[in-house]
């Protein structure tokens, strides 16, 4: 009994090894694995063998879905104006499981009222646990998740608690990691203006 599926172990083992030099003659002559998508399919679940790549000169292309970081949207306005999403309303901080985000709003000098955008916006990303609520809730589309997950230093307590600079991107760097969902968002943006301009 035993020996049967000690055998049967060996020629699973086998079979996966010969699978891999099989793979490898399939993709000889299209570069390493040949193009991000050649990558991508090597390394999905119907790839068959072993697969390695050489991080970090190679690297998988991270699918559209993936989340790491939030950072902050921002829009390119006329003469290259920058008119940040944010309201500073706090709903993201409120939601924020650890607790990783902290907002200071900005006030009007004269009479001392609150102004819809943030003086400071700050997140600490050792903290972060990825799970995207911030950008799930953001009632403005102001807060987005990031695919840059390549963040390793050697001070975390300077570099890793990033400030409003360093989280704003604009909004072409979303519709370029996220094209299926930008182009979704714009269409219900674009909808819900029709809807407002048909009451007017």
């Amino acid at each position: 009994m035993y020996g049967w599926e000690i055998v049967k172990g060996l020629g699973f083992t086998l079979r996966h090894m010969v699978d891999t030099y099989v793979e490898d003659i399939r993709w000889l002559g299209r570069g390493r694995y040949g193009t991000p998508q050649g990558l991508a399919s090597r390394s999905s679940k119907d790839a068959r063998g072993l697969f390695t790549i050489q991080y970090p000169e190679e690297k998988l292309p991270v699918p559209e879905e993936f989340r790491y970081i939030p950072f902050l949207v921002y829009e390119e306005g006329p003469g290259g104006q920058r008119l940040d999403r944010c309201t500073s309303c706090g709903i993201c901080a409120k939601v924020c499981p650890p607790q990783c985000i902290w907002i200071v709003r900005t006030t009007d000098p004269k009479s001392g009222r609150p102004v819809p955008t943030p003086a400071e916006f700050y997140v600490d990303v050792d903290t972060c646990m990825n799970c995207g609520l911030c950008a799930e809730y953001c009632p403005f589309d102001a807060i987005k998740m990031d695919h840059d997950y390549e963040m390793a230093s050697y001070n975390r307590a300077q570099t890793h608690v990033f400030n409003k600079e360093r989280l704003s991107k604009p909004l072409s760097h979303y519709a370029a990691i996220r094209p299926g969902n930008y182009a979704q968002e714009e269409a219900a943006r674009a909808e819900k203006e029709a809807r407002r301009a048909a009451k007017i």
